[in-house]
């Protein structure tokens, strides 16, 4: 029989769920912003030799951020209810605040990128637009699946990194960020339990 009893942690946890709403309905605006802004790129703009050496591929950037965020909110809300209405540690709580703060600034980063696509295109970047999506795209896996919240904190920095370096349009700054993403995954990949023998 459930309980109608509200637990201590209630208000905390409406709080969170609050914010995280909020965060959630600041997607809508930015999804329909990339929508058009990739409709008007395809039709426009070449891709270029290197990585984010086109328009195309600095908005390619801004969705794999905004895929990131999208990864992270649901990982913030799966780690929640995983407490099915009870009590949430306050350390989780602190933790789910700061991921949810960090991806609002994901989110207005890859927004912003979408918004001066142009104005950010890095000269002789020196690494493969190839390169630069697939290991955005680990970090959007990892964040998914990895279970220590650390190992959460640390790699969504690496993605904050690469979000305020791609909008500085300097290649040093994007390859510095690109090898703290890279070493984090494997930092993570380090973490894991060793498989329990059959």
């Amino acid at each position: 029989m459930a309980s109608d009893k509200k637990p201590a942690g209630d208000a905390t946890d409406m709080a969170i769920d609050a914010f995280a709403g909020a965060v959630a309905g600041s997607v809508t605006g930015g999804a329909a912003k990339a929508a058009t802004v990739n409709e008007t790129v395809a039709r426009t703009a070449p891709a270029g030799n290197g990585g984010l050496a086109s328009v195309a591929q600095i908005v390619e950037l801004a969705d794999q951020l905004s895929a990131c965020a999208d990864g992270l909110h649901e990982r913030i809300m799966r780690d929640i209810r995983a407490y099915d209405g009870g009590v949430v540690p306050a350390h989780v709580q602190a933790a789910a605040r700061a991921l949810l703060e960090d991806e609002l600034l994901l989110r207005q980063r890859a927004n912003g990128l979408y918004a001066d696509a142009a104005t950010y295109v890095v000269k002789s970047l020196g690494k493969s637009q190839q390169g630069v999506v697939a290991l955005t795209t680990a970090a959007a896996e990892k964040i998914r699946k990895i279970a220590l919240i650390g190992d959460v904190t640390g790699l969504v920095a690496g993605l904050l990194h690469l979000a305020g370096a791609a909008a500085t349009g300097q290649a040093a700054s994007v390859i510095t960020a690109l090898d703290k993403i890279h070493t984090q995954i494997k930092a993570i990949d380090t973490h894991r339990a060793p498989a329990k023998p059959a």
